[in-house]
Formats: C-alpha cells, structure tokens, sequence
C-alpha cells in the first residue's frame, strides 16, 4: 500500500524545462550562481547565448550555455537549470 507523505511541487507535464528552448543569439534571465567570496547583492542576470553545449548522451539537448552577460560582458559557462526565462526578440 502507497501512503502520501505530503504536498510537493507538481508542474504541468506537458511544459517542458525553459532550457530546452533556448538556441544562440537569443537573450536569457539566468539566476545568479554565486561563487565563494562573492557578495550576495543580486539574484538575476540578463545575458545573450553565444553557444549551447549537448549533452553526452544526447547531443541536441543542452546542458551548459556560453552566456555574454549584457551588463559587464562577461563571458560565462552556465548550467542549463539556471536560465529561467527566454526574452522576446525585438
């Protein structure tokens, strides 16, 4: 017999991850990662996708971007789970 041990964060299946959408040249909101010694003054940054990295498995889903940051243009590797929203091209 199954027992539900509580509530836990059911999303909708048929939404796919946002990382799954992104391709190069697009512009990306990515949650700020922080590094060790770095102050914790921000919880976002925008940035524009240089290169998607495959996966070993399967090469045409994404697991790491090159991200250019719009503000600094700091050039980034990112985690694919860390993009959170893709922003409308102009």
């Amino acid at each position: 017999m199954s027992v539900d041990h509580g509530l836990y964060d059911q999303k909708d299946p048929s939404e796919h991850p946002v990382f799954l959408s992104v391709a190069p040249g697009m512009t990306v909101i990515v949650k700020h990662d922080y590094l060790t010694g770095e102050s914790q003054d921000q919880d976002w940054w925008m940035g524009q996708v240089i290169h998607c990295g495959g996966a070993a498995r399967d090469p045409r889903v994404h697991n790491l971007f090159q991200i250019a940051d719009v503000d600094s243009g700091v050039i980034r590797w990112v985690n694919a789970d860390l993009v959170s929203r893709i922003l409308p091209s102009c």
